[in-house]
């Protein structure tokens, strides 16, 4: 008696056996998802891989203050190049050990026209104080180096008066010009601004006394 062959499944959704045409399409079609599913999981796998690598990376890497680490600026260097560029000399306070300098720049072609050298300094308390010393300027530049803040009164340093601008009530809003000393000499007006206490101001204001007089007679902010 001869074995009986197995008829071939019926399949649900077409209510008959597969054709081998069909069979066949349903295999390849079977093994495109497959390796479709392959090449997604592969990219995740890599995608994982690589930001692990970057967190790594991140870790490892040691980081710091770029300011704190910086070394300081010779601004008196600077200085020595760029005189005599100006109708007056460029001002170079001498300060006490701890102060520092993290800038210093003549700035010209300046889109309100007025040059001006400038020295960025850090003080011993970690505050910061800019000196910015304009040539022929006016009114309106001195506004803005003290950020539109309105006279408070005056103040007598080392012999030299100086306008008052203080700006400390406003907080967080004041920036970097929370307070400000301005006066006038020679072709010079001389802003002193920043974030520090009225005695590391006073230090600054008196480490330019002698040069103020040497450059005329000082003058509390305008002409």
């Amino acid at each position: 008696m001869s074995p009986r062959t197995k008829p071939p499944a019926v399949v649900a959704e077409l209510g008959r056996p597969e054709t081998p045409e069909e069979t066949a399409a349903r295999k390849a079609q079977n093994s495109a998802d497959h390796r479709n599913r392959q090449t997604v999981n592969n990219l995740v796998y890599s995608l994982i891989a690589t930001v692990a690598l970057v967190a790594v990376i991140v870790l490892i890497v040691p980081r710091g203050n770029p300011t704190a680490s910086a070394p300081p600026v010779d601004y008196a260097a600077v200085a020595q190049q760029a005189q005599g560029s100006e109708p007056d000399r460029l001002l170079v306070p001498e300060l006490p050990s701890g102060w520092k300098s993290n800038s210093a720049q003549l700035r010209t072609k300046t889109s309100d026209g007025v040059d001006a050298w400038y020295i960025g300094l850090l003080t011993p308390k970690g505050q910061y104080i800019g000196i910015v010393q304009g040539f022929d300027a006016n009114d309106s530049w001195v506004a803005d180096q003290v950020n539109r803040t309105r006279i408070a009164g005056t103040r007598d340093i080392d012999g030299v008066k100086w306008d008052v601008y203080d700006n400390r009530s406003a907080g967080s809003s004041a920036g970097n010009v929370a307070y400000a000393l301005a006066t006038t000499a020679g072709k010079s007006t001389v802003v002193v601004l920043g974030t520090a206490s009225d005695d590391e101001f006073a230090t600054v204001a008196s480490s330019l006394t002698g040069q103020l007089h040497d450059l005329g007679s000082p003058t509390p902010g305008g002409k």
